[in-house]
């Protein structure tokens, strides 16, 4: 069992937690209470989010399961990957909006999560 990936399951679940009960209060609420976006997108919006509540969790599952049983390594390079994408993705996107990209929690929490996953796939 690897330390390492029992930190990334640990982060992505903490990501989780972060993602559900502060971002729903601060980015969800808002979202579902604005009257002026047009319909399909607001909604959309919503999917997305929801999208991502399933993503996170694979992640705190997968690395988990990764940690516990050892069987397939090949997980934790995808979901090392993917991490590192998504952190460098959510600081595009905060960037283009004109916000400092650690105002965005999944900045620093991917890219936690893949520096770990990564780091299992070294020792």
């Amino acid at each position: 069992m690897s330390i390492f990936l029992f930190a990334a399951a640990a982060i992505s679940g903490a990501t989780l937690y972060v993602h559900v009960f502060v971002g729903g209060r601060v980015v969800a609420r808002p979202l579902l209470n604005d009257r002026t976006l047009p319909r399909a997108s607001k909604w959309l919006n919503y999917y997305c989010w929801h999208i991502a509540t399933l993503l996170i969790a694979f992640f705190a599952i997968a690395f988990a399961w990764q940690a516990i049983t050892q069987l397939v390594v090949d997980w934790t390079i995808w979901l090392s990957i993917l991490s590192g994408s998504l952190s460098v993705l959510s600081a595009l996107v905060a960037i283009k909006g004109g916000v400092n990209p650690f105002r965005f929690p999944s900045t620093t929490l991917f890219a936690l999560v893949a520096v770990f996953g990564v780091l299992a796939l070294m020792f």
